[in-house]
Parts: C-alpha cells; sequence; structure tokens
C-alpha cells in the first residue's frame, strides 16, 4: 500500500510518498511559492535523485497536479499511476474545544462549525 501525505500551508505544499509494506519513503517534495512569481517543485525520489521544475503556481491546485506529475514521470517518477496510492492523509491544524487530537475527517467533524 502507497500513501500520500500532504502537508499544505498557505504558499507551499510539501508532500511525501510512503511504501507502507516497509514504511519507506519513496518520493518527497516541496512545492514553493505558490500564488506568488517564482514558483518551484524540488522532487526527491529514491534511487533516481533530484527533479527540479520552475513553473508558475497560482494556486494549490496546480501544485498537487504538479506533484502528481513528477510521482508518475517516466525520467524521475516512482509509480506508474496514481491509482497505485490507495490513500491520502493532510495534516490538517486544528484547535479550540472541539478537537484536541487527532482525528480521521467525517461527515460529522465537517458537519462541525
Amino acid at each position: 500500500m502507497k500513501i500520500l501525505v500532504i502537508n499544505c500551508g498557505s504558499s507551499s505544499l510539501k508532500y511525501q510518498l510512503i511504501d507502507m509494506e516497509n514504511e519507506g519513503v519513496l518520493a518527497i517534495g516541496l512545492c514553493e511559492r505558490i500564488g506568488i512569481n517564482g514558483s518551484k517543485l524540488t522532487h526527491k525520489a529514491e534511487g533516481i535523485g533530484k527533479f527540479e521544475l520552475e513553473e508558475e503556481m497560482p494556486n494549490h491546485t496546480v501544485a498537487i497536479k504538479l506533484v502528481m506529475d513528477a510521482l508518475v514521470n517516466p525520467e524521475h517518477g516512482v509509480i506508474k499511476d496514481t491509482s497505485e496510492i490507495s490513500a491520502v492523509g493532510h495534516r490538517v491544524l486544528h484547535a479550540g474545544t472541539i478537537y484536541s487530537d487527532s482525528i480521521v475527517v467525517n461527515e460529522d467533524v465537517k458537519s462541525n462549525p
């Protein structure tokens, strides 16, 4: 099972693709300057090395598309198809009195103000 873990900030997107069979990191990367001139993707793949791409990323939708393209790229990718990704985890900050620990985001969580 392969899991894509992402952590989006206001102008960045960090990611790791983890192979849960051996808990190894297949790829790690960072999209920087999302929504700002000079956007850049840095992608490091296990056994392949580092790939960098300077391309405008006006929003996080474009950034995640570039991440997915890097993961399946024949030269520097680590999977043949995105269907190899079994799950996606996203770090979300929580605060306040309702949620103080990590939880699965389900319909009940979504419906809380």
